[in-house]
């Protein structure tokens, strides 16, 4: 019986001394005070894939600087990984169960991968600890991060605004065109500029994603409403072959027949058909908020006073809300569920830190859109960018189609959108869209 004593003697130690251990990183610490309560060294890692030259990539690092030099009891090990080889290092040590403390995810399947896989815990007490910092939150902004309910496992810290309807302003005041608000509106501004030899809308849809995350997604929300797309997403009560979404896919062949798009889009890539729209040649480019960092490397400041931006037209009798844009939350800092003690307490702090409203407003000035409603100062953007981020941040978001879809089926409807502009029906493409999404989702 003695063995059996002293080994429960060494067990109780033992318990004594972790227990302890685990108090003494700063007792009852909040994730604003996380690490400091006793001056102990606390080891804290974070990976993320900001690591090149660009205003955003300088800020983030930035950011985590001076959050390394504000904590010096904390020994942090952060690494920045190019985005290129980002997501597969990221696997490889997801694999392993050896991820990071702190790890950017993209919203979306990645992120949900992670979490169904067990190595995620929510950083929900950040929240709770700074309500007002969350209800400034644009709507949408944690829904992708919401695995289960009253939980939250990432703050997004940039934002997908895919359908911004960017306008010369110069062309339309020559040839007197109302900017349009409907529908009908749009197919009389497409007829004036083409028998003004000016190109209505500019596309780049070499890359056959464009056609669908700018045009499609906003387009058939405002037909179909978000709540039948999520349906037909998960084939529950709605199929791609319904009238609705067959009649928005009408919409898109009508800009085809009625000539909005100049000849070749489907040769041209995005960038080619942004220095197109830029140096005048078009009226109209219905793109993404990357449009806006790129006119703001390549375009003049006397260019791009001439851009206004708005929101796609609203479609008569639509099911939709009509002044929306496609898009959704971006990437965001994760917490590994492995992480414990004071180092969870310092981790909490750094991703509020990379998420609170001093970083979103610092994210926002470089010419980034956030999910978050933040002041900016207007001499430190591009007078474009300005515009931008004072429309998307009073509008609407609604879903992007790939980001629902399954890879397979977002093949199709790009492939398929391309393949209206040369010809195919709506119903062709519809049909085939239906059978690619059910047989993803179909045990």
């Amino acid at each position: 019986m003695k063995p059996v004593r002293k080994l429960s003697i060494v067990l109780l130690l033992m318990t004594l001394i972790l227990a302890a251990c685990g108090e003494s990183g700063g007792q009852k610490a909040s994730p604003s005070e996380g690490g400091k309560g006793s001056g102990e060294k606390v080891k804290l890692s974070i990976w993320h894939n900001f690591s090149g030259d660009d205003l955003r990539a300088k800020t983030v690092r930035g950011i985590i600087d001076q959050f390394a030099k504000d904590n010096p009891n904390v020994e942090l090990d952060a690494q920045a990984i190019p985005p290129d080889g980002y997501r597969q290092r990221l696997s490889t040590v997801a694999a392993g169960n050896e991820l990071p403390d702190i790890f950017f995810v993209y919203a979306g399947s990645q992120s949900a991968e992670l979490f169904r896989a067990g190595l995620l815990q929510p950083i929900t007490e950040i929240a709770d600890q700074h309500k007002d910092w969350k209800e400034k939150f644009l709507p949408g902004a944690f829904e992708p991060y919401q695995f289960e309910p009253n939980q939250i496992y990432s703050a997004p810290i940039g934002m997908s605004a895919t359908s911004i309807l960017y306008y010369n302003t110069t062309l339309f005041q020559k040839y007197n065109v109302k900017v349009p608000e409907t529908w009908d509106e749009l197919m009389t501004a497409v007829k004036v500029f083409n028998e003004n030899k000016i190109t209505p809308i500019a596309l780049g849809n070499k890359a056959p994603w464009v056609a669908q995350s700018t045009i499609l997604g906003t387009l058939a929300d405002h037909v179909t409403g978000t709540e039948w797309f999520r349906n037909a997403a998960a084939q529950k009560g709605a199929k791609f072959t319904d009238p609705e979404f067959v009649k928005a896919l009408g919409y898109f062949k009508q800009l085809v027949d009625s000539k909005a798009f100049q000849d070749g889009a489907n040769s041209i890539d995005n960038t080619q058909a942004e220095q197109y729209f830029v140096q005048g040649n078009a009226a109209m480019m219905i793109s993404g908020a990357w449009t806006l960092t790129n006119l703001a490397a390549s375009a003049s400041e006397e260019q791009l006073k001439n851009i206004d931006v708005t929101v796609m037209p609203a479609i008569p009798g639509g099911k939709g809300e009509a002044k929306t844009i496609s898009g959704g939350a971006g990437g965001g800092m994760a917490l590994s569920k492995r992480t414990e003690g004071a180092a969870k307490e310092a981790a909490l702090k750094l991703i509020y830190a990379i998420s609170g409203p001093e970083a979103q407003k610092a994210i926002a000035e470089s010419n980034s859109m956030v999910m978050y409603d933040t002041d900016i100062d207007q001499s430190k953007v591009s007078s474009l960018y300005y515009k931008a981020f004072n429309l998307v941040k009073k509008t609407a978001i609604t879903p992007v189609y790939d980001a629902y879809l399954s890879a397979d089926a977002a093949e199709v409807i790009n492939n398929g959108l391309q393949e209206i502009m040369t010809g195919a029906s709506p119903e062709n493409i519809a049909k085939k869209l239906q059978e690619a999404q059910a047989r993803s989702v179909t045990p």
